[in-house]
Parts: C-alpha cells; structure tokens; sequence
C-alpha cells in the first residue's frame, strides 16, 4: 500500500527516528492523504472523522499544523518542534526542509492563495512566507525573514522585508 511506502520513506527522512515530532505529523499528514483513496463515502467517514481527531490530537502536541491537502514533494522535513502554520493552499516540492516558527500562508484573507515552494527549500526558523508567490528551487530563507514576494532560483532571502541575494553573484536583486 502506498501509504505504508510514504510513511517508510518519511522515516527515513528522518534518520529512522520514531520520537520525532515531525515524523508524527507526517503519519498523521500520510494517514489523512489516504483516506481520500477510499472511494466509497460511507467507509471513508469513519477515517475522515478519524483523521479529524488525530490531526487535533497532533496539533495540539506538536505544535505543528500540516493540513492534508497540501501537497508535499518527497523528502518533506520538519526539522524543530513548534509553532508551525501551513496553508492548506501551499505547495511544496522534493526535500524541503522547516524550522520552528515557520508559517506559510496567505497575505491577507480574502486572497485564497499561498506560496508554491521549490525542491530543495532550506526555510530558517521564525520565517513567514505570506502571498501568492513561488519560492524558487535552491532557496535558503533566513531566520526570521518575512518573505512577501517571489523568490528566484539559487538565491538567499533575508531580512524584514526580506531581501533577496543570488547566490552566483552575492548581489542583492531590486
């Protein structure tokens, strides 16, 4: 089954490592991920209210929200306990990697859209990435950066606002 061969893989994301709170939270992400494969509406309603509970249960405990309608690409990391928002309308590509205090989400209410982040995505603790806007492949967000617009590829964002800096070059983009 496939969710056993994605829970098998994010433990070997994370080194094997049963006590890591971001490995509960991927199960739990895995687990709410598959019950969309049932196609019978009365048999999935017993592991959707399921689902429900222990995603409380998992927010509650880890202090990390990773709704199950995101998409995550493979080698998906939590890397600290705590203080985690995802969007459910974020995306996220191959080995990407969260601190704690990460939130990713809309900019504002009415605008029903969140980042789409790239593979290979190293998001620093306490960063907030808010908006329509694409985080390139290759990025690095620094501790605490807010970033509010669109991130090239191969490029380091820093700061309040975040500045962006091509890696190439280590020259600030306007």
């Amino acid at each position: 089954m496939k969710l056993f061969s994605n829970i098998q893989a994010d433990l070997a994301t994370y080194e094997g490592s049963w006590s890591s709170q971001g490995f509960w939270v991927m199960v739990v992400y895995r687990f709410g991920r598959w019950r969309y494969t049932i196609k019978n509406n009365i048999i999935r309603k017993p592991f959707s209210l399921l689902y429900r509970i222990l995603y409380k249960f998992i927010q509650i405990i880890t202090g990390i929200e990773l709704p199950c309608e995101v998409p995550v690409g493979a080698n998906f990391r939590i890397d600290h306990f705590g203080d985690i928002i995802i969007s459910g309308y974020a995306r996220f590509g191959d080995n990407c990697t969260l601190r704690n205090g990460v939130t990713i989400g809309l900019k504002n209410i009415e605008e029903k859209a969140a980042p789409h982040i790239g593979n290979n995505v190293n998001i620093g603790t306490g960063a907030k990435i808010l908006g329509n806007i694409t985080i390139g492949n290759n990025v690095d967000i620094g501790a605490n950066a807010v970033v509010i617009e669109t991130v090239p590829d191969n490029a380091l964002a820093v700061g309040v606002p975040a500045k962006i800096i091509l890696k190439k070059t280590g020259q600030k983009r306007d």
